[in-house]
Order: C-alpha cells, then structure tokens, then sequence
C-alpha cells in the first residue's frame, strides 16, 4: 500500500519509522549521586577561579603524576618480572590520555589541564628513574 509522498506501509497502515519507541532517546534515571559527580567538575572549576588556587591545584596535579610515575617505575624494578608488561600499560595509558584530550569537550578546561599536567609529571617521573640507571 501507498500513502502519500512515496511512503511505503504495511498491510495495517502503520508505519514503523514514525514510531514514537524508536526516536525516543532513552534517558537514564537521575540519581543523586549522579547528580552530585555531575556537578562536582563545575564546582571545582568555580573554586579555581582564583589563579593562586588554580596554580596549586595543577601543582598537586603534577606532583602526584611524579609520585605515580616514580613509584610504578620502582616497583616494576623490583620485581624484574613484569617490565615488559609494566612498560605496555604505561605508553597505553599515555595514548589514552592524549586520545581522550583530543575527544573532549572545549568547556571542560580545568580536568582536561589536571589530566595533561598529571601525564607530563608521570612520564618525568619515568625518565627521571630511567636516567637513574644509567
């Protein structure tokens, strides 16, 4: 059967394409704990409106890159067994996180700083213990 403009329809006329259950976009169900991490990244970006505050804020960042880097490397030399692997998980999460820079929204400039600043000190946290050994 025909109907107007070219349509095609089914024997009882319905047309499936214009079905309210297939261009309906399904939400997920507002929680308040979703709600509260929603509006944390805002909350924080508000209160590092301040240039002293933002400035220790990617500090901390940094230095807690430094930390991890640094404390990853020693523990993956001490147990000798999982360099290889150890080494595969950092130039993965290295690439993700320049992947996820790339994919971001521009209005989300703070987490997207913290994230870039904690990658600059973990990678120097790595080269620093790499220069150890030689």
């Amino acid at each position: 059967m025909r109907q107007g403009h070219g349509r095609v329809m089914g024997i009882t006329g319905f047309n499936p394409a214009s079905s309210p259950e297939i261009n309906a976009v399904r939400r997920l169900q507002s929680t308040r704990l979703q709600t509260n991490v929603g509006t944390a990244i805002q909350r924080l970006d508000r209160w590092s409106r301040n240039p002293w505050r933002r400035l220790s804020l990617l500090a901390l960042a940094g230095l807690i890159g430094f930390l991890i880097g640094s404390a990853l490397t020693s523990v993956a030399g001490a147990l000798s067994q999982m360099d290889p692997v150890a080494a595969l998980l950092v130039v993965l999460g290295a690439e993700l996180t320049i992947r996820r820079r790339r994919s971001s929204k521009p209005s989300l400039k703070l987490p997207q700083q913290l994230l870039d600043l904690g990658r600059i000190g973990f990678l120097y946290g790595l080269f620093l213990e790499g220069f150890k050994l030689i």
